[in-house]
């Protein structure tokens, strides 16, 4: 594969991983049985200031990146990305899908909402150019402090679960079988849709951010 298509292949990579993401992210909005840890921030602080929870995605992952720079984290095309383009989609198919009013609907929007980040965190992952804020955020942390990558990702995500739940953001089942499916689920997808890298890399990826410190294991 040459290094233009290479390139090519990323950047779609990259894209349509995180509109899935930001789907997915509305598909278990929609389901009303327990979010992802920081969208039960998110959709606390929507439910607090009255704004969608797209745009408070959008502010939350601008202000996160802004703790990258006393980390000393470099972020790459996909970490700005990452800030817009979930949210954008996120209210975009919020808007779009019918809401969910029985367990039949509910529950099926749940299975596809944990299968679908799956594949979108496996795609924009693989396309390597560079993590999230929150992401960064937690590497970052590990960095400065010396403690484990798992150990920040905890003590990051328990406080963003609690502070959320207690602005009204949505904690069920959902977000416990959330976090036991999609590390499985990102490597497996990671595998599938893994670029093979160039041998002069590339000036728009930011390095040095180990795939584990993005997946739950």
């Amino acid at each position: 594969m040459s290094a233009q298509s290479r390139l090519g292949r990323r950047l779609i990579q990259l894209y349509v991983g995180l509109a899935l993401y930001g789907a997915s992210s509305a598909l278990l909005v929609e389901a009303g049985l327990g979010l992802e840890p920081w969208n039960v921030l998110h959709q606390g602080l929507a439910e607090l200031t009255g704004l969608t929870i797209g745009v408070v995605s959008i502010v939350v992952g601008a202000a996160v990146l802004f703790l990258w720079i006393p980390l000393r984290q470099r972020p790459g095309l996909g970490t700005v990305s990452n800030v817009f383009v979930i949210g954008v989609v996120m209210d975009g198919t919020l808007a779009a899908v019918p809401e969910a009013h029985t367990l039949a609907v509910r529950i099926p929007f749940l299975v596809a909402g944990i299968v679908l980040n799956g594949v979108a965190t496996g795609l924009y992952i693989a396309a390597r150019f560079g993590p999230g804020p929150r992401d960064g955020l937690m590497t970052g942390l590990h960095r400065r402090t010396g403690h484990s990558v798992r150990l920040m990702r905890t003590a990051v995500e328990i406080t963003v679960v609690v502070t959320g739940f207690l602005l009204g953001g949505t904690i069920g089942v959902g977000t416990v079988l959330y976090a036991v499916a999609i590390g499985p689920l990102a490597q497996f997808f990671l595998r599938v849709f893994d670029v093979p890298s160039a041998s002069g890399g590339s000036t728009v990826v930011a390095g040095g951010q180990p795939r584990r410190a993005i997946l739950r294991r």
